[in-house]
Order: C-alpha cells, then structure tokens, then sequence
C-alpha cells in the first residue's frame, strides 16, 4: 500500500502547489492497523472522528489495479472487500495421520476424518452484483468452452458448469466462502503421545453471511461433540461466539464514479476493459462500506501477474508503473471533481 499512500500525498501537494480549487471536498486518510485498527485504523478514524469521514464516497488503492499478462493490459476495479474470520478448532485427543492438513502426528483414528471433511466440504454457490457483472465481462474474453460454462452458470447455475470453474482457487473463491486449515499444533512434549489438538481455520467469507453463521457451519462439518470451534478476534482474543451481523452487500457501481474511469482507462490503456471484481480477502473497506461510505478497491499501478510479490521480503514496484500511476489519479481526480 505504501505506493498508493506515496502516489496519493504527491497529488495532494501537487494540487495544493497549483492551487486546485476542486467542487467538492477531497479527503485523504492515511491509517495505520491495517484491517484491524486499534489506535490509528480506519475503524479508530470513523469510531472516534466521524465527521473528518463523511464522504459520498472512498478509494482505497490498496487492491485492485493494472494486470498485466506480457505487457497487456486489463483493470479490475475491486468494489467489495469479503469477512476473513479466523477461527480456533480443537479436538481430543489427536489423530495420528494428518498430512492432508500439513501435520503428521502418531495414534488417532478420528482426527484425520475430521479434517478431511473441511477440506473436502464445499460451501453452496453464490453470485452477487459484483461477482455477477464480473463473469458476465470474463464471458466476453474467455476461450470458448470456459465462455460457455461461465454463461451456463450465470443463467442456469449448471453444477457441471460450476465444478469446472471452480478447479481455478481464483473463481472457486469468489463463488464460495471457503475454509482451509492454516496451521496445527499438538502434544505438550516430544516423548508423550498428544492428549489434544488445535487447528486454526482461515474462513473467506461471501457478503451476506455473519461470522457466527459459518462457525456453525463448521460445528456442523466437524460433526463431534469433543471438538469446539471458537472464534478469534482481529486482536487475537479467543470467544465462544462469533459476531452475528452480516456484511455489507457489495457496492453499487456508481455511474459518477465508472464513467470518468472508463474514460481515462481507454486514454492510458486503449482498448482494455475494465472489469469490476470482489477481493477473496479482507481491507480496510470493510469499515468504509459498513458506515455507509461506498467503497472501491483499486490503483491504477500496472504489475505483471507473473510477478505478484505482495507481503513478501521482496516486494517491488517498476519505476514507470510508479509515475504511470501518479499521474493517473492526478487527472482523475481532475475528472471527477470539475466534471470534464
């Protein structure tokens, strides 16, 4: 995110220098406590300062932007931020044989099945505005037979159809809330046979459904009395229960807001469409998007796919992309300010 904070505050200053006299008030807010914010987090900002968040509507480039596959471009425009909920499952005692979830751990018999089971589990298909008009625009640039299956899906919700697309982790995701057990932890000493098991279970989940609605869904997945499924809070805390408010439905695609991007996108990337998308993980629009402030998702920073880096030690962002990217939120904000 530390290019769209950089690209961000060079076009304040550079509007502040010239001058810029915009028709509405431009607001930029830079947080820290990523998809947390316990002192400083956009969750902090709207809770404690209101009034400095009051907003027809809220970027955030952190998601989204220019994909590039050997230099050729398209722009998903990300509009809706999904619930990521961790949660707690743990089991006594613990099974023997776990190497489908990462773990290899002697004599159990039931274990093994219980994990099998949430792998194996699918969560019932879901489209929504955004995931809707995003396979309705793959439909027009897909080779012919996923062409077909993604129509087949969308007017009929065809199973066969839906089970081959959902070999691809990208579309599974965004058709499902998905589940998958991150990391696993047993026994007490390297001598003694473990007494108990935890599993800490990563869930993405679709808008309109609460935390507390699939951490019964896996109650139902585990199907034991001896394992407890808690949930784990962004601070880590650990609870019995899980929210039970339901997520916001994905943002309207605001014609104020599409058109001027449509337009400029065709000036810097002829010929490239933009292509609204939901993110398979949390952001920090999930607090803008809940108080009511419509949020999108995107930057305008060219990557190639091939050369994703995120969250790594050797993240990197092409010089070009960088300037590319300044100047392109110079003139939209131009855009969407004076009406040009």
């Amino acid at each position: 995110m530390k290019d769209g904070d950089a690209i961000l505050v060079t076009t304040f200053l550079r509007f502040y220098k010239e001058g810029f006299k915009p028709d509405r008030d431009l607001i930029l807010a830079l947080t820290a406590d990523e998809e947390g914010g316990q002192s400083n987090g956009v969750d902090w900002l709207l809770t404690n300062h209101p009034e400095l968040m009051k907003a027809a509507f809220a970027f955030n480039p952190d998601g989204g932007g220019v994909d590039l596959q050997m230099a050729k471009p398209s722009l998903p425009t990300w509009t809706q931020a999904r619930s990521s909920m961790p949660t707690t499952s743990s089991r006594s005692p613990i099974p023997a044989d776990t190497a489908r979830c990462r773990c290899r751990i002697t004599r159990s018999t039931t274990w093994p099945t219980r994990c099998s089971g949430l792998q194996n589990y699918q969560f019932p298909f879901e489209l929504n505005a955004i995931t809707r008009a995003y396979f309705e625009k793959l439909a027009t640039l897909e080779p012919a037979q996923t062409a077909a299956d993604i129509k087949a899906m969308l007017a009929t919700s065809d199973p066969a159809a839906i089970a081959r697309l959902s070999v691809s982790p990208e579309w599974n995701s965004v058709i499902h809330t998905t589940c998958v057990a991150t990391r696993l932890q047993a026994g007490h000493a390297n001598n003694a046979l473990p007494q108990m098991a935890q599993a800490n279970v990563n869930c993405r989940i679709l808008p309109g459904h609460s935390r507390e609605e699939v951490r019964q869904d896996l109650i139902r997945i585990f199907a034991d009395a001896k394992v407890t499924v808690k949930y784990v809070d962004n601070g880590g805390g650990i609870h019995s229960g899980a929210p039970d408010s339901k997520g916001p439905p994905p943002v309207a695609l605001q014609p104020e807001v599409m058109k001027p991007l449509e337009k400029l996108v065709a000036v810097y990337w002829p010929g490239t469409p933009v292509i609204p998308d939901m993110a398979t993980g949390a952001s920090d629009s999930i607090f803008t998007n809940a108080a009511g402030i419509p949020t999108y998702n995107w930057s305008a920073v060219e990557l190639e796919v091939s050369d994703v880096r995120a969250h790594g030690k050797d993240e990197r962002l092409p010089e070009t992309s960088f300037y590319k990217g300044v100047q392109f939120w110079y003139d939209y904000l131009h855009m969407i300010t004076k009406g040009d």
